[in-house]
Parts: C-alpha cells; structure tokens; sequence
C-alpha cells in the first residue's frame, strides 16, 4: 500500500502505531520500504552519520536534495519526508516556501519538515498554502543545539511543558499534519499526543506518541561515536560489517578470493597468439 496525509492520519484515528526510519541512499531506502515501514525520514542527521560532523549545522539545501532525491527512487510506498537544514527557512517566509518546494520538486519528497513550535507558524503555514504536507518537531530540536546548551531533555518544568503542549497545538493550527516530539518526558508526550488530533512521532518521547523515529545507524548498532538513551539495537550489523570487511581482506590476501566462480574466461587459443 503506498502511504499518504491520509493513511497516516487514518492510523492515528484507528490507534494503530506509524513506523518511520531515516534513510539518506537509494539501497537503505529499498530495504526499509520492502520491509513495510510507512514513513522514511531523510534527516539532516546525515551531517553526522554520513558526512561525519558533529552536529546538524552545516548540512546544506545541495546536501539534503541529493540524499532525498536518492532516498526517493528506493521508496515505492514509503511516505518519504525531508529535513529542512539548518538556515533554510529562519530568516523569512518566502525562503521557507522556495526551499520546501526544491526538496519535493527537485529531491522528490513528498514532505518537509522543520523544527520550531510556535515561532515558525508563519512558515509551516505558508508551506502548506502552497501544497507542501509539513511535519512539526518540538522538543530537543538539534538546529538550536548552541541556544538550548546541550542535547537536554526538553519540558520537565511546569512551564516548560506548558510551552510545550502550547506549541504542539500552534503547529496543528497552521497546518502540520504531524509532529516530532524528541527528548520529551513520557508522560507529557502522551499527553500532548491525546491533546492533537494529528499524529504524533516520538523519538525519546516514550510509547505513548502514534509512532516512532530512529536513525537507522542508531538501531543496527553502526554508528558508534555515542548513544542517546533512547536508542535500541535491535541488531549488530555494524559488528557484522566489521567481521565481513575483515574476512574480505584475508581472502584477498591469501589468495582465495577471487575464485573460480567470480572469473570471467577466455580460450587458451586467444591467450597463446598474444605471446
């Protein structure tokens, strides 16, 4: 089933949990797309998994259309939805607008997403105007990692979860047709998922949001550099890379690999006249 706005609203209103995994390559996305995974998100996280930085920040429009683009030749039914990166959509409202449409019409998306609650309204309104399905994300929004001071659970004060479920409601208004909610308190999560009528993806949220996020590096255990608390490994391929790779090299080594099998061939009449 190829999955839309709709689809996933309609889960939301039957109770039933949306999956979503990033993916930046046209492979991963096949895989996670035959594996039956509603949404793909490609996510400015490929700054630090991909291209090894050490935040979000310097992922550009070129990064993230090229990636989407990829991502979306490999996702037949998966709702693919991209990040706007950092800067992309800050400074006004024409500049959201122009560079939503680049990732759905030159990266193929079918979505954007952009972090902020209440004081990107304008924008997620506007994108929405001109017929772009925008995703919200509140809570720990890695674009503003230097003014929250960290990567920090966000809305354990009464205020600050007031702010919260307000913001959460803000961008329901102006047209998300979901949001994000990353780093937040369980049971605030759940309560700010019960309060919209638009689903709600949790990553650190707790299970009570309509669905989950992961970076796909994060739950097979190949990226390594840190992990959140909110991370699973549900395998270890990474480990498995590791082992293959190395049992590449030994065969290349000892001469074993490659062996008859993998050779193309050719008569011994061919090879004789060349001497």
């Amino acid at each position: 089933m190829k999955h839309t706005v709709t689809t996933l609203q309609k889960q939301k209103e039957a109770g039933n949990k949306i999956t979503m995994l990033t993916a930046y390559d046209y492979s991963m996305a096949k895989l996670i797309n035959d594996a039956g995974i509603e949404m793909i998100l490609v996510g400015d996280s490929l700054g630090m998994v991909m291209l090894g930085y050490e935040d979000t920040l310097p992922v550009t429009m070129e990064d993230m259309i090229h990636h989407t683009r990829a991502v979306a030749r490999g996702a037949r039914e998966t709702f693919v939805v991209a990040d706007m990166p950092f800067m992309s959509y800050q400074v006004s409202i024409e500049q959201a607008v122009k560079n939503a449409g680049r990732l759905v019409q030159e990266g193929h998306a079918k979505a954007v997403k952009l972090e902020g609650g209440a004081a990107v309204c304008g924008q997620i309104s506007a994108i929405v105007k001109a017929s772009i399905p925008v995703v919200a994300h509140i809570g720990l929004t890695p674009q503003s990692i230097h003014a929250l001071g960290g990567y920090k659970v966000q809305g354990k004060s009464q205020e600050a979860a007031r702010q919260l479920l307000e913001d959460a409601k803000a961008v329901e208004a102006a047209g998300a047709f979901m949001v994000v909610l990353e780093c937040v308190p369980a049971k605030l999560a759940r309560l700010i998922s019960e309060a919209l009528h638009i689903p709600t993806i949790g990553i650190g949220a707790g299970n009570g949001c309509d669905g989950q996020v992961l970076v796909y590096q994060d739950m097979l255990h190949m990226f390594s550099d840190f992990k959140p608390k909110f991370v699973k490994h549900f395998a270890d391929i990474g480990e498995a890379m590791k082992q293959a790779f190395q049992e590449y090299s030994r065969q290349v080594k000892n001469g074993s690999f490659p062996e008859e099998e993998h050779t193309y061939q050719i008569s011994d009449e061919v090879i004789e006249k060349l001497y």
